[in-house]
């Protein structure tokens, strides 16, 4: 048995049923054009008395209310006749009639990943500011990725800011860009790269936006002589993945807590799992926070990447390469030797690590550790990305074992070459115990990300898939026990 002390602190992120997201609500045409009839047929003072008692009902639920009920009416307003156009108030009152809250943490709030807040001012002296990404769990397993910020003071202590109850969604960028090099390859490892798929990105540039991808393909269809279904297949493909890479906006306003990335593309439909979080220092010096992340359409999974230097514009990009596949990506937060390395579990089973020149692209993982002891040995995989100390990377671990009980572990790495084991923990570092075994899925603890901050592991944790806790370990004795 090892000797590391543990501090697990009071402080406990629950699952609030109060933050709601305002939805649309789509139903089938004909019941859509069902609602707009009865909607239009009410007179213009009534739609005045309904609109109000609606705004009394909701308004206090939600930060902004007008800009989502146009938008959501906007869904709907190709069925409605030209001469038919409703007033301001009564647009309004039909976007409500196509909209619904969703409780996005109603079931769990879990899988945390923590880095270095990108804004350090007047944080005090020996301080951190810290932004924290959540997996927030509602109705139906949908899930999405909520925000925390908070400090950590030179003690150790960790405090929280204040939580409000309203959470927005980003503004969709439109129109976003693409580069035309990166498109093509994906299109190539997905089977795509044909005659048709060439008619379509000849014109473009070499970046080039959604408008134009978009007049591209209307012209190929213009162009054919007769629709075939290689045609369709392939002009859907590229829609598709084009809808699968896109930009979102927060308003800088918004605390940290009030902004959520909800599923939006088709892949993510049923859910956005397990973001892991990395500070990645470039070797020019600058900063860029990356997130690999699991997109879930109900059916498979696809590893994504999330790029933001801010926490409020961000980028998500599809991962290509033949080693993008099932959970568990997590980039080191620089390059090795000029090139990007990545910890994967492309087996279910074992750890692997793969490089590369592109962070978009990776190829050829190689095995790095196996299952070993008894509390692993169903499968192990990492709890985010490894953190650089003096000795070597810490890798914060986990491992299933019998009964499918989950527990966190370490393995050191060598700084220069990390397909080098230099030590692993033998016993778990931290089990479920306790309150913390119970929950949606019971005997889980999980983190999706870690740091070091004046000497600590700062390991927040999520127990049973349900909430999430903090713990802190001394780095020293940590790296001893690894050592030896």
């Amino acid at each position: 048995m090892h000797s590391i002390t543990m501090k697990r602190h009071e402080d406990l992120l629950v699952p609030n049923i109060e933050r709601v997201l305002m939805r649309p609500f789509l139903p089938p045409v004909p019941l859509i054009i069902s609602i707009l009839d009865r909607v239009l047929a009410i007179d213009e003072v009534a739609v005045a008395r309904e609109l109000d008692l609606m705004l009394a009902d909701f308004d206090s639920r939600h930060l902004d209310m007008e800009a989502p009920l146009l938008l959501h009416y906007n869904n709907v307003a190709c069925h409605i006749a030209p001469e038919r156009a409703p007033s301001h108030a009564r647009k309004l009152l039909i976007g409500a009639y196509f909209s619904g809250e969703y409780a996005l943490e109603s079931a769990a709030l879990f899988n945390p990943s923590i880095v270095a807040h990108p804004d350090q001012n007047d944080v005090p002296r020996g301080s951190l500011r810290f932004a924290m990404s959540l997996r927030a769990t509602g109705e139906g397993h949908v899930s999405s990725i909520e925000f925390r910020s908070g400090l950590i003071s030179a003690s150790g202590g960790i405090t929280l800011d204040p939580l409000t109850r309203f959470i927005v969604a980003p503004e969709v960028n439109q129109n976003p860009r693409y580069e035309k090099e990166s498109f093509i390859a994906k299109l190539r490892e997905m089977d795509c790269e044909n005659q048709i798929s060439n008619q379509v990105m000849r014109p473009l540039g070499d970046s080039f936006t959604l408008d134009d991808l978009k007049d591209s393909l209307s012209q190929v269809m213009e162009s054919a002589k007769r629709l075939t279904q290689g045609l369709t297949s392939t002009l859907t493909i590229i829609q598709w993945l084009a809808d699968s890479n896109y930009e979102i906006h927060f308003a800088p306003s918004l605390a940290m807590s009030e902004r959520v990335i909800f599923p939006f593309s088709d892949n993510e439909s049923n859910g956005i799992e397990d973001a892991r979080f990395v500070r990645f220092v470039d070797d020019d010096a600058s900063v860029t926070y990356y997130a690999t992340y699991t997109a879930y359409n109900g059916h498979a999974v696809l590893p994504q990447l999330i790029e933001t230097v801010d926490f409020v514009n961000f980028r998500v990009r599809t991962l290509n390469g033949s080693a993008v596949q099932n959970k568990g990506m997590a980039l080191f937060p620089r390059r090795i030797d000029g090139r990007y390395a990545m910890l994967s579990r492309q087996d279910d089973e074992n750890i692997l690590i793969m490089f590369s020149d592109n962070p978009h692209f990776w190829h050829d993982p190689e095995v790095l550790m196996r299952p070993v002891e008894a509390w692993e040995s169903v499968k192990i995989g990492n709890c985010g990305s490894p953190i650089e100390t003096e000795a070597g990377w810490l890798v914060i671990t986990h491992g299933v074992g019998p009964m499918r009980k989950y527990c966190i572990g370490a393995a050191l790495l060598d700084l220069d070459d990390p397909s080098i084991v230099l030590g692993r923990l033998r016993t778990p570092l931290l089990e479920p115990t306790g309150i913390g075994r119970e929950g949606y899925v019971p005997n889980v603890v999980y983190s999706c990300g870690s740091l070091i901050h004046g000497g600590e592991l700062i390991l927040p944790y999520a127990m049973s898939d349900r909430a999430t806790a903090f713990a802190t370990i001394p780095v020293d004795k940590l790296l001893s026990a690894l050592l030896s």
